[in-house]
């Protein structure tokens, strides 16, 4: 799938290839009102990664139906709108609001955006918040429930454990973490929002670790990403117990990644005489060596 806020609202990149050769993608976040976004400037790049502070500049909910949603609901592909709010009644008032309209196949709950100060990670931080926005929101929709998790938390496990309690029919992992990056000759922060979400290669390790973690906790389907770039990266997290995966900032750099990762999918399965992808979710080997 591709990663919300770094493939747009899909339409963009439809005329590059053929989304049906991808699983899904993950609209850009809506929030209720319009949002302008963070101060610029809003990205930079790090070793390995990047560092971005957008701030999910967005049209709004009203503004998404009418301006984005016609196009989107015309992809060939599935499609999971990413909504964030300030409250539980906010998620659940968007969430009620896209019940009814063509062209949504899931949302996905953004409760861990690092850039976002009225929201965000304030519900994906504590595991009481977690369950409620996740119950709230469970209980006026109609479509499945992916809950997207941040990693700058104390126990992540915890906070996955609440969410599949609350009614989650998914979850999704990581997020970004939070960084910084200062200019040695202005002394002063590269971004307009001082701090921002590093994501990228950089991460992929932390990915994995938390998608471990969580997997073995947890029985809800997990779609794991995280500086996936190449299909050995996503065959990792397979093996780490995702049955998904996104693939974001890989974009950025070369638009046909996740194409090329879909490629290289299939010929691992080839060269291991692999029957199903399933088959690898999961396999995480830990005993001792024979």
């Amino acid at each position: 799938m591709m990663a919300s806020g770094c493939f747009g609202h899909a339409a963009e990149y439809a005329h590059l290839f053929d989304l049906n050769r991808i699983g899904g993608i993950v609209t850009k976040t809506i929030t209720h009102h319009p949002r302008a976004g963070n101060p610029y400037p809003r990205t930079a790049e790090t070793p390995s990664g990047m560092l971005n502070a957008i701030g999910l500049t967005n049209p709004g909910l009203e503004g998404f139906v009418a301006e984005k949603l016609p196009a989107l609901r015309a992809l060939p592909t599935a499609r999971v709108v990413s909504i964030a709010g300030t409250s539980d009644d906010e998620f659940a008032e968007m969430a009620r609001r896209l019940n009814d309209l063509p062209g949504i196949d899931a949302l996905e709950l953004n409760v861990s955006s690092p850039n976002m100060k009225d929201g965000g990670m304030l519900f994906g931080c504590r595991e009481r918040a977690a369950h409620s926005v996740t119950a709230a929101v469970k209980a006026v929709s109609r479509l499945p429930i992916i809950v997207k998790l941040s990693p700058n938390v104390t126990d992540i496990v915890a906070i996955a454990a609440a969410v599949e309690e609350g009614g989650a029919d998914g979850i999704a992992l990581i997020n970004t973490l939070l960084g910084l990056a200062v200019d040695i000759s202005s002394r002063r922060p590269v971004l307009g929002n001082i701090t921002g979400g590093l994501s990228g290669p950089a991460i992929k390790p932390v990915a994995l670790a938390m998608v471990w973690k969580v997997a073995n906790r947890v029985s809800v389907p997990i779609t794991g990403m995280g500086g996936i770039t190449t299909a050995e990266d996503a065959v990792e997290f397979l093996i780490v117990g995702a049955s998904a995966v996104q693939v974001g900032t890989a974009t950025f750099v070369n638009p046909w990644a996740a194409l090329e990762i879909v490629d290289g999918l299939v010929d691992y399965c080839k060269a291991h005489n692999i029957a199903r992808l399933s088959d690898l979710v999961g396999s995480l080997e830990t005993g001792p060596l024979a």
